[in-house]
């Protein structure tokens, strides 16, 4: 008797191996990784940068604006930062999404 999950699993790498092997899937990486990992390193840098100045610094319990000091400021533009790289991660999402559709139609023909 012919079992059909080896076969469904035969076809299933194939086409992995057929997509990973693919100029397109390539360029996709080489894109994505380009944009996230800056990205993920300049907010771990901005995130921890508060806590780590407001223990071992005092430069940010200067008054900035009244009696709003620098800290609080930071704190506020981590919100900025973060909605800012959401933003960008959307718009280049449709890049990103662009070339999956490429891929598809390049592997499927």
């Amino acid at each position: 008797m012919h079992d059909v999950t080896q076969v469904a699993q035969s076809k299933s790498r194939h086409s992995a191996q057929a997509v990973t092997e693919h100029e397109t899937f390539h360029q996709l990486m080489r894109e994505k990784n380009r944009f996230i990992l800056p990205a993920i390193i300049f907010s771990l840098v901005f995130y921890f940068t508060l806590p780590v100045m407001t223990s071992y610094s005092t430069i940010l319990n200067t008054p900035a604006i009244g009696d709003l000091t620098w800290a609080w400021l930071f704190a506020f533009s981590q919100f900025v930062m973060t909605w800012t790289l959401c933003v960008l991660y959307s718009r280049r999402a449709r890049k990103f999404d662009k070339l999956v559709r490429q891929l598809k139609q390049e592997v499927g023909s």
